[in-house]
């Protein structure tokens, strides 16, 4: 009998390593072999990858990372910042497989992992944790919400009398927003009031001295907030010893999303590596888009000049995402950009669509007109997933809502609560702060008045005998509380001494948490039952975190998104559309997209035309928008909007005319509708003519004027 073909082996590491990049493009292979292996020779300087819109741009990071570890790179000093968890973990998958592959790894076996992969306001408050006693913070420090912060800001505004003002002094939240802007930007206070808070400017001299004991009062309580994380990070590697030591821990840092970055994010990795040995930021410019969370283009356009010699500039301009013509006209309109880095999105799918502008009569003219194109996608094959309408401000969709609901169309709306915002989770949460730590007031001001019978004074009693007491665990105990928490009182003292025991107990904390909380849960919410599948998702959630320090601190950082409390998917359908505001949507992609609303007052915004920078952004949001599309894409412009309440006029209605970001020029790019199609055909037709009994449809013959003019 003939022998049996000889099976071909299974490649070594060396093969499989030479084989590592052969499935991406020859820009991608530029970026991912910067300074590794034979391009060492090159130096390991500063790399910028501009990532054009669905060019790759996270596989292309996944591959650098693997590459890395590849040829030698200990994960153990490489840090990957990015702006979400999740994105941290995408990442850190991919790139574990990949170098799973390049080392010949059987299929399946887990990767490994990047100790210092996380966001930036993570990996923060992991440095500060380690450093903090060398940094005069607690070593204990926890890390308080939005929610707690406003509100310790409202307690702080009451001590400084600012609450009983003559003129009505700003609220707490946007005293935070303030305080926040000023912390992010690294502007003057004068300058952050002026430029996005103007109403505010009248209290330049008291919101001073309210952030100065805003301040204070933190540092004595041991909290931190989000935005101190960062302000803290970036004080502390301000000490060029410092500095120096911690960008010695780290051979290599990758940034994802430069665009996104804020001054302080900026300066900080610029205190870690001066000379940007080892560094690659990813990013795109014209998605930069995020100003109003203090983010500045300026970061990733300045990149390069910031080094000697300059860093490296890559471009990835081959697009994996959208048809030619959709590129088409997304170039063409960031092309008239004002400063931008040139590039040209390209790709091999070719399409004889391009995208569509559609003219509409008015707001629910083009509701009905987007509910109907969604139907008929839907009965050509594209589920109501792949399609998604995207706008400006999310009250832009409120018309097309009602028009969805209306006719039965099921779709989810990003937005809304986030998981640690709804109550009896936040409830859950401030009970293992204030265990974890006893000062932290606005923990403890909120579970103490969950028992019936504490309220604001009682509860700010509590707090100050326990911060005044050796051992706050007595305090609490020894508490002379109203007689209607009596009952209660016991359980939560004895829930609190277990959860302060020195014995490591997690995650079985949680579960002491969430026991302690059932009967306040019932008694004081109506669907209790609802709310407790939130708590039992919470402990599924805790008990993938090492230690209950670990778990506030991440958790808080960066929450989950679902809850009882938001409007979800629909539960009876497993089919929806997707509705979402254009910065929601950014890094998302679906087969057809709508895009509501472009015209002048709405894309631009009528309040994001103050000055060029913001104009500017105002173009990037539509580029995003537009490159979210695979394969069709209509842009949707009601010709006219109807305005409630105007004091000199009363109601009536505003005429409207196509984006500004869309001259004349560009038309050839589109296609243009009008919708209904038989409008259009009324509108065209030759009059009858004149005589007894004629008629003539004046009102078709105006629609057909103002298509015209727009």
């Amino acid at each position: 009998m003939p022998s049996p073909a000889p099976t071909a082996s299974p490649p070594g590491p060396d093969a499989a390593r030479a084989d590592l990049l052969s499935s991406l493009n020859a820009q991608q292979r530029l970026a991912v072999e910067h300074g590794v292996g034979a391009a060492a020779a090159q130096g390991r300087g500063p790399l910028l990858v501009i990532a054009g819109a669905g060019s790759g741009k996270t596989n292309t990071l996944a591959y650098r990372v693997a590459h890395l570890a590849a040829h030698g790179a200990d994960l153990e000093r490489i840090l990957l910042l990015t702006f979400s968890r999740r994105a941290a973990a995408e990442m850190e998958r991919r790139a574990g497989q990949i170098l799973n592959r390049a080392l010949g790894a059987p299929a399946g076996a887990r990767g490994p992992t990047l100790p210092w992969s996380g966001t930036f306001h993570g990996v923060g408050a992991r440095l500060l944790r380690h450093y903090a006693e060398r940094i005069g913070l607690h070593p204990n420090f926890t890390i308080q919400d939005r929610a707690d912060s406003e509100d310790l800001l409202a307690v702080v505004r009451h001590e400084q009398g600012l609450a009983a003002t003559r003129n009505r002094f700003p609220a707490k939240a946007t005293c935070l927003a303030v305080y926040s802007r000023v912390v992010n930007s690294g502007a003057a206070l004068d300058e952050v009031l002026a430029g996005a808070f103007p109403w505010c400017a009248q209290w330049e001299e008291e919101l001073a001295r309210l952030f100065a004991a805003y301040v204070e009062a933190k540092q004595a309580q041991h909290v931190l907030d989000y935005d101190d994380l960062l302000l803290y990070w970036s004080q502390m590697v301000a000490e060029p010893a410092l500095a120096r030591e911690v960008g010695e821990r780290f051979d290599h840092v990758l940034v994802d999303e430069y665009q996104d970055t804020n001054r302080l994010q900026a300066a900080i990795l610029l205190a870690l590596k001066p000379d940007g040995s080892g560094v690659t930021v990813v990013g795109d410019d014209a998605q930069s888009i995020y100003s109003f969370r203090a983010a500045t283009v300026r970061n990733i356009l300045d990149f390069p000049a910031q080094f000697a010699p300059p860093a490296r500039v890559v471009t990835l301009d081959r697009n994996y995402r959208s048809t030619q013509p959709i590129l088409d006209a997304s170039n063409a309109v960031i092309g008239l950009a004002r400063e931008r880095f040139t590039k040209s999105l390209w790709t091999d799918r070719a399409s004889s669509h391009r995208p569509q502008i559609v003219n509409v009569r008015d707001e629910a003219g083009q509701a009905r007109c987007v509910a109907d194109q969604v139907l008929e996608r839907r009965e050509n094959g594209v589920a109501l997933k792949s399609q998604a309408v995207l706008f400006r401000t999310s009250s832009h969709s409120a018309p097309l809502e009602l028009e969805l609901t209306r006719r039965g169309i099921p779709f989810v709306k990003y937005g809304g609560l986030k998981f640690l915002e709804a109550a009896h989770v936040k409830d859950v949460l401030c009970l293992l702060r204030w265990a974890e730590n006893p000062k932290s007031r606005m923990a403890g001001f909120r579970v103490a008045q969950l028992l019936p019978g504490v309220g604001p004074a009682t509860a700010a009693r509590l707090q100050d005998r326990m911060d005044e007491a050796a051992d706050p665990m007595s305090a609490l105990a020894a508490f002379d509380v109203p007689p209607a928490a009596a009952v209660e009182w016991s359980a939560l003292v004895a829930a609190y001494r277990a959860l302060r025991s020195r014995e490591p107990r997690w995650p079985a904390d949680m579960e002491t948490a969430v026991r302690w909380y059932e009967p306040h849960l019932h008694r004081i919410h109506e669907d209790a039952a609802v709310r407790h599948a939130d708590l039992v998702m919470l402990q599924q959630i805790a008990g993938t975190y090492p230690s209950r320090e670990r778990f506030l601190t991440e958790v808080t950082l960066d929450p989950p998104n679902a809850t009882s409390d938001e409007a979800g998917p629909p539960l009876r359908d497993d089919d929806y559309l997707i509705l979402s505001t254009i910065h929601s949507a950014k890094g998302q992609e679906w087969k057809s997209v709508h895009i509501l609303n472009v015209v002048d007052g709405c894309i631009p915004s009528d309040m994001g035309t103050g000055t060029s920078d913001e104009i500017e952004e105002e173009r990037r949001l539509l580029y995003v928008a537009m490159t979210r599309a695979r394969e069709h894409l209509q842009l949707m412009v009601p010709q006219r909007f109807y305005v409630h309440q105007q004091s000199a006029y009363g109601d009536r209605h505003v005429y409207a005319s196509l984006s500004r970001f869309i001259p004349n020029a560009l038309m050839p790019l589109f296609e243009q509708r009008a919708w209904p199609e038989a409008d259009a055909a009324a509108a065209c037709a030759p009059s009858p003519p004149a005589g007894d009994g004629a008629k003539v449809d004046v009102a078709a013959r105006v629609r057909a004027l103002w298509r015209a003019v727009t």
